[in-house]
């Protein structure tokens, strides 16, 4: 019996990691692709950074991308990023952080 609850708890946890990795992946496609792009190269007319590239992933801590994503960004070129404090909850943003680190290549 003491197996089956481990069994069910490990799948239970697998289970809610895949949909907030899937939740992560909508919010990317719905609220940072058009900039970002879909797959996170970046768009060269916007100057967003290729987060494909490790260069691009050291540059930023987790704790930056997360602060960005909640309250916004101007970097020094390029336009500024909007706020999503109020449509992304921070556990959502945390995936969301998560995610970008998965694209790296």
């Amino acid at each position: 019996m003491k197996k089956f609850a481990i069994i069910a708890a490990v799948l239970g946890l697998l289970a809610a990691t895949s949909a907030r990795a899937a939740e992560a992946k909508d919010n990317w496609t719905k609220s940072c692709a058009v900039c970002h792009g879909a797959d996170g190269k970046g768009k060269a007319a916007l100057k967003t950074k290729d987060y494909t590239t490790a260069e691009a992933q050291a540059a930023v801590s987790d704790e930056a991308a997360f602060k960005a994503i909640k309250e916004g960004f101007k970097p020094a070129a390029g336009p500024a990023m909007k706020p999503f404090a109020d449509k992304m909850s921070d556990d959502e943003i945390k995936a969301l952080v998560a995610y970008m680190r998965s694209l790296k290549k």
